[in-house]
């Protein structure tokens, strides 16, 4: 049976004490069922990446996640084969792992597991940042031309006087324009993809909100990491989740566009905060380290396997035992 439409779901889930799982209207749903944890979460998160069949000489990159103001991490287990080293990008300070590999390492395993402690985030002051690069045009994120004509066209009929209420009306017109749907060349956060199709998962909805934001001299980020799930305590994580910050009134406001399109009781909350319930893997995008891929591919939270100077699909799959205090 279809489940949700455009992304949104008809109704969530609620485990039992005998561990079945029970609908529950989204009217009666709570946000834990939602999807957000308030306050503090504690789990341990597992990540892991299978090598494909390896012909020739291999490299990977793979970021790992680090401690910050909002996430305590400490690295459990890294198991990995080949030779490693730790590389850290100049730009944005994250931590990537660099593995070379060869024909013995083919569908070897690399896991990792982290210990995390993650608050909840609000908009936090940060006086006087750097935000030349959060206003920059790049590749994925160019600005001016149809990003500013989007902009403004969000802008007209609203009261938006302020950086604050500029932000809100392009949160809004992203909401009410973009479908959440994994069709075409999704999954990229190209904002030309998102402009042209009005459609795409997490990345093209923030890469979209960036290129307008940044467009009208709104300072914006991007992070990826992983939403853990708040309904149950343990088991898979559904992939890669991103989200986006702007900067107004002194302050880093979070948001997260396609949880907010979501469900839609949630998206007064989603501007202005990221639940506790999620690890961040990486910032920025174009991660530039030396030495690097030179395949072409857009680098940030994925790990990027080249064989032979050719990109290649690896697999990666996620869990987590969340931590109960007793």
């Amino acid at each position: 049976s279809l489940h949700k439409k455009n992304g949104q779901p008809y109704y969530s889930w609620e485990q039992q004490a005998d561990n079945t799982w029970q609908r529950v209207p989204l009217d009666q749903a709570d946000n834990r069922l939602l999807g957000v944890i308030e306050g503090e979460d504690h789990f341990t998160f597992y990540y892991d990446v299978t090598l494909p069949e390896i012909e020739g000489s291999a490299e990977l990159w793979l970021p790992l996640a680090s401690s910050n103001d909002y996430q305590t991490v400490e690295r459990l287990t890294l198991e990995a084969p080949g030779e490693q080293q730790l590389l850290t990008d100049p730009d944005y300070g994250n931590e990537i792992l660099h593995v070379q590999l060869g024909p013995a390492h083919s569908h070897t395993t690399i896991h990792i597991a982290y210990d995390v402690v993650r608050q909840e985030k609000a908009p936090y002051t940060a006086p006087e940042p750097n935000l030349t690069p959060y206003l920059a045009s790049t590749h994925l994120l160019p600005t001016g031309g149809r990003f500013a004509q989007l902009a403004q066209e969000a802008l007209e009929g609203r009261d938006a006087t302020t950086p604050l209420m500029q932000a809100r009306a392009l949160y809004d017109y992203i909401i009410d324009n973009m479908r959440y749907a994994k069709q075409g060349t999704y999954g990229t956060g190209d904002a030309d993809f998102a402009c042209d199709s009005k459609s795409g998962n997490c990345t093209e909805f923030h890469s979209l909100f960036i290129s307008m934001a940044r467009s009208i001299d709104l300072p914006a980020r991007f992070a990826i990491g992983a939403a853990i799930p708040s309904e149950r305590n343990e088991g898979g994580v559904n992939g890669y989740h991103c989200w986006a910050e702007f900067y107004a009134e002194g302050k880093w406001w979070p948001i997260d566009i396609s949880e907010g399109n979501k469900y839609t009781a949630l998206a007064t909350y989603y501007f202005g905060h990221h639940p506790a319930n999620r690890i961040e893997l990486s910032r920025g995008r174009n991660l530039q380290v030396s030495p690097g891929p030179v395949s072409g591919i857009p680098f940030f939270a994925y790990p990027i396997l080249e064989v032979n100077g050719l990109a290649r699909d690896v697999k990666t799959t996620f869990s987590f035992e969340r931590h109960i205090e007793s």
